[in-house]
């Protein structure tokens, strides 16, 4: 987890969130250019995120979601006065990509295939939020305007030009599903861990209702991009069940996620 020490400008923070931070420890806790996260080191830890307006909502409904489920941190405040505004309390613990995890990977691979799979195996009926369309859609807008980047993903997934992936989700999106609790970002530091223990998921804006393969597909990226081999899909989709996991499923989406 990236913290550098800062001292910020309390009067950039909304003041509802002044007491909180005045006199504490803060961090830039960041990952993303998309979003500023400042670590708020007392009382056990809290998590400060903001964003352009209106893209942390859905963020904040998913991480309520699944804290009521037992499965992410408490939200503790949301504001969108000129900017959205997202406070969570910290979960104990450390993602995938600390060293500790990082240097057992068969037993890493295995950790968060099993948990993907318990996660895909609750009930998620009252889901506020269908993902399934709003993935077509991005995909369809993402064709159309030419946006296509095969750089990020494996190369055996088969596509060797947008036509040709486009011409799958065309024929194939059709069997794509929305009955299933979805992470959306499957990746390995959105995972906590504490001494190999589940903690919780983080980063939930792509959370919602949708085709269990999304979350098997990014699982796979992450420990290819993270572990700089592509040695553990076999062993991924192993440890998760093959009952669940066709081959043919991924490349749909697949096809998809090339789109961004």
């Amino acid at each position: 987890m990236l913290r550098t020490l800062i001292t910020p400008d309390l009067s950039q923070y909304p003041r509802e969130f002044h007491s909180l931070l005045e006199g504490a420890v803060l961090y830039d806790s960041s990952c993303s250019p998309n979003a500023k996260v400042t670590y708020i080191d007392r009382d056990g830890g809290y998590f400060l995120k903001t964003a352009p307006k209106g893209t942390l909502a859905q963020e904040a409904a998913m991480t309520r979601f699944f804290h009521g489920k037992g499965l992410g941190p408490e939200v503790l405040g949301y504001c969108s006065p000129d900017a959205d505004w997202l406070l969570t309390r910290r979960i104990p613990g450390e993602d995938c990509l600390h060293q500790q995890y990082l240097s057992d990977p068969k037993r890493l691979c295995d950790t968060v295939a099993e948990l993907l799979r318990t996660l895909h195996d609750i009930p998620a009926g009252d889901c506020p939020v269908n993902r399934t369309e709003t993935i077509l859609a991005a995909a369809r807008e993402h064709y159309r305007t030419g946006h296509y980047d095969k750089s990020l993903f494996p190369d055996n997934w088969g596509y060797t030009s947008a036509e040709e992936a486009w011409k799958v989700v065309e024929e194939k999106a059709q069997y794509l599903r929305s009955d299933t609790l979805l992470h959306g970002d499957y990746c390995l530091p959105n995972i906590l861990l504490q001494d190999w223990k589940f903690s919780g998921f983080i980063d939930l804006g792509a959370a919602g209702l949708g085709d269990r393969y999304v979350d098997l597909f990014w699982g796979i990226w992450s420990l290819s991009f993270n572990l700089k081999t592509d040695a553990y899909r076999a062993r991924f989709l192993d440890a998760y069940g093959r009952d669940k996991a066709e081959e043919e499923k991924l490349r749909i989406v697949a096809a998809l996620e090339v789109f961004g």
